[in-house]
């Protein structure tokens, strides 16, 4: 099985020494891991220290009400898309007032994927401070296997995109 439960809570635990070490807190923005991103750095001793907040935005309407994504960018793009997925970590590091938010939106299958977007196709998003600006980056994937197989790989890059930052 792709990343176990011990392997994600490894890499968890590495964020939140590395969140804690640079003195900044994290929002996590969750749409195809459902909660899993805040569940696995929640589920480290100490992580009020570095965790602000989480939001599992799954449906278009979450994405819109509690992240502030555009109707109009999920029109054009989809929610599993670039700009979706960017606006997604935007908002929530706008609203949770943290220093860094990670987001993810992707077709974890077994259903939903169209030839343009097959099952695995996984946007993630990260957004920080910068002094006064604000900075992001993303990142796409197309991850191979069942629903789990797709999620606990996103969890991971979510997680390890981080400690990139």
């Amino acid at each position: 099985m792709p990343y176990s439960d011990a392997e994600l809570a490894e890499v968890a635990q590495r964020v939140g020494a590395h969140l804690l070490a640079t003195s900044r807190r994290i929002v996590t923005a969750e749409s195809c891991t459902g909660g899993w991103l805040a569940k696995a750095l929640t589920d480290i001793p100490g992580s009020s220290q570095w965790f602000e907040m989480g939001f599992v935005s799954y449906g278009n309407a979450a994405k819109t009400t509690l992240l502030g994504v555009l109707p109009a960018e999920l029109t054009e793009h989809g929610a599993v898309s670039e700009p979706v997925t960017r606006a997604m970590a935007l908002g929530a590091l706008e609203r949770a007032g943290a220093d860094l938010a990670v987001a993810v939106s992707g077709i974890a299958g077994p259903d939903g994927g169209t030839p343009g977007k097959p099952v695995g196709t996984v946007w993630f998003a990260w957004a920080w401070r910068h002094g006064r600006s604000v900075r992001s980056q993303t990142r796409h994937k197309l991850f191979k296997g069942d629903r789990e197989a797709v999620r606990r790989k996103s969890v991971a890059t979510a997680l390890t995109g981080v400690l990139e930052l």
